[in-house]
């Protein structure tokens, strides 16, 4: 699926397109099977001189539907294209993963994206997590697509039949196609979770919190730092400017909003503070928490605390032999996301099965 972050970009992306005929075509993976370069809800904008927002994979399909694309732009008319053992065959071999895909490719235009893009943009901003439904097919034959976004309590643009039925159903946990009975046919909508940006909030302002903080700003995540001495909350030198602010621990949960979409990383290399500031976490359900320790410090940050909504990881991070400042905070969002996404972390050479299910 688009990341919030890529998300981002596309509705920025279309919002600067130019009013009136179609000068661009937006791209969606709407099913995949085995292994292929992204999954299904992954999404491309092709511009009609060939250039590309949030590229599928830069290889030899990209440069196919690149091509495919520029061509339901001069043509108007969506376009569904399959790649598999019986069509686009010399496509997956160059590409030699093993993988098939469906690609749903439409032509867009500034005005025709709005309806649908304003609500889904207003969703992220607002951090609501949301399921976003795209009606593309009839009786197995592609049409323009039509779509509406529920985020749990109403569905918040004009819906047919269809949308509404395939929104009723329960949200999924990843892009999936429906197929959905009417009175006239059978219709296919592609059902999707769009979820907020993830959030980083880094306790303690040192070397080891600024390279946590580029490089979840260069993911794509919200991120605080928070300190409770304001002569350490300059951000100055940091490319995405993080939020900040300036909260002893009673205070936190007063002055920095926290959901499920939320990680906290706890490193002011006091243990006291440390402690306190997890206290003050214990009611608050997040994705991860975290605390830069040893394996005796972190024995004694349990020691002290109740009985938190989360586990607390500590030491925190995946096992790389990290050293230096951003080899530690490498490790640290790389375990951030494995818990995220309810992986064990382990080389991908030894793993069974699919690897980007």
């Amino acid at each position: 699926m688009s990341s919030a972050a890529e998300w981002r970009t596309l509705i920025d992306a279309v919002n600067g397109l130019p009013e009136g005929a179609p000068a661009a075509a937006l791209a969606t993976l709407i099913r995949t099977r085995g292994s292929t370069f992204r999954r299904a809800g992954t999404r491309m904008l092709v511009h009609a001189d060939g250039r590309v927002v949030c590229e599928l994979s830069g290889g030899c399909p990209q440069r196919d539907i690149v091509e495919r694309a520029r061509a339901v732009i001069r043509d108007g008319r969506p376009l569904q294209v399959t790649y598999n053992a019986e069509s686009g065959l010399d496509v997956l071999m160059e590409m030699g993963c093993g993988g098939e895909l469906e690609v749903l490719i439409e032509p867009i235009e500034r005005t025709s994206a709005m309806p649908w893009l304003a609500p889904l943009d207003a969703c992220l901003r607002e951090r609501r997590p949301a399921t976003l439904a795209t009606w593309f097919a009839h009786d197995g034959v592609t049409m323009a697509p039509r779509r509406a976004l529920a985020d749990g309590t109403q569905v918040d643009t004009p819906a047919c039949d269809a949308l509404r039925t395939a929104l009723a159903r329960p949200r999924p946990d990843r892009a999936t196609v429906v197929a959905v009975p009417g009175t006239d046919g059978r219709d296919e909508v592609l059902l999707e979770p769009v979820q907020p940006p993830h959030a980083l909030v880094v306790i303690g302002s040192n070397a080891t919190s600024r390279a946590l903080l580029r490089l979840a700003g260069a993911l794509g995540w919200q991120t605080t730092l928070v300190d409770n001495d304001p002569r350490r909350l300059d951000v100055s030198d940091l490319p995405a400017r993080p939020a900040t602010c300036c909260a002893e621990p009673a205070r936190l949960c007063e002055t920095v909003a926290f959901d499920l979409q939320t990680s906290v990383m706890v490193v002011t290399h006091s243990l006291a503070r440390d402690t306190a500031y997890l206290r003050a976490l214990e009611d608050v359900p997040l994705a991860y928490v975290g605390a830069l320790s040893s394996r005796e410090r972190a024995a004694r940050l349990l020691d002290e605390l109740e009985a938190p909504e989360w586990a607390l990881h500590a030491p925190a991070g995946l096992d790389i032999g990290a050293n230096t400042p951003e080899e530690i905070a490498l490790a640290i969002v790389a375990e951030i996301l494995a818990v995220q996404r309810a992986r064990a972390g382990g080389p991908l050479r030894v793993k069974a099965g699919t690897i980007h299910a």
